[in-house]
């Protein structure tokens, strides 16, 4: 399981989309009744992004570092992590409720807003700034008193939460994704008379612009 992370370069341009998406089955009776069947409780989510240019010089490598990317990936077969900046911070995110009994609490993330909220589990951390028991933040360590975090993002205490207490954490994490083809088309629009030249993102060879890849906060792909 790949540790690179998506580059970040200064040609990203609008529009930025995401999307989300299920597997349900729907069955219909002759009478029109229907029925459904939720396949996945959380979704995946579809990422396309476009550049307006990417340098190739020496100084600017960023066509050869976003290409270099794609390549050691070998397109769609191996995944990486990505930073979305629309969803990658949590502050005081509860994660769990002592029950007396258990030491280990997935780490989760809740997305929305107005009363309209969804649940994902995070397994792929990028920063824990705090751990805290009821409001009281928690060492990292090992022993009693402290807790650890495993590589799927599971916090382990070293004393059992008291029934009753709210676990919360603050922090930041990564979407685990992979690229959605093998294939990716690269145009250069542009010489520099210094050499290399300008060049956009284009996967379908017209005018718009785009890199697409799936993934989730937690290892599904």
């Amino acid at each position: 399981m790949s540790q690179a992370i998506f580059p970040v370069l200064p040609g990203l341009t609008w529009p930025q989309t995401k999307s989300p998406q299920f597997n349900n089955a729907v069955k219909r009776t002759p009478s029109l009744r229907e029925y459904r069947a939720a396949y996945a409780q959380y979704p995946l989510w579809t990422f396309t992004l476009s550049y307006d240019f990417l340098r190739d010089s020496a100084t600017f490598p960023e066509l050869q570092a976003l290409i270099g990317f794609f390549l050691a990936r070998q397109g769609s077969f191996d995944n990486f992590l990505y930073d979305d900046s629309s969803d990658d911070v949590v502050v005081d995110q509860v994660f769990g409720t002592g029950d007396g009994v258990n030491t280990v609490f997935p780490l989760i993330r809740t997305y929305g807003a107005g009363g309209f909220t969804a649940v994902d589990v995070v397994q792929n951390v990028n920063a824990i700034i705090n751990i805290k028991d009821n409001g009281t933040a928690i060492l990292q360590g090992s022993g009693a008193g402290k807790y650890t975090v495993d590589s799927l993002g599971n916090i382990t205490f070293g004393t059992i939460p008291i029934a009753g207490h709210t676990l919360t954490w603050t922090g930041a994490y990564y979407y685990r994704c992979r690229f959605l083809t093998d294939t990716q088309t690269f145009s250069k629009f542009m010489n520099n008379v210094l050499g290399g030249g300008l060049w956009d993102l284009n996967s379908q060879g017209g005018s718009q612009n785009y890199i697409q890849f799936i993934g989730s906060t937690q290892n599904k792909v």
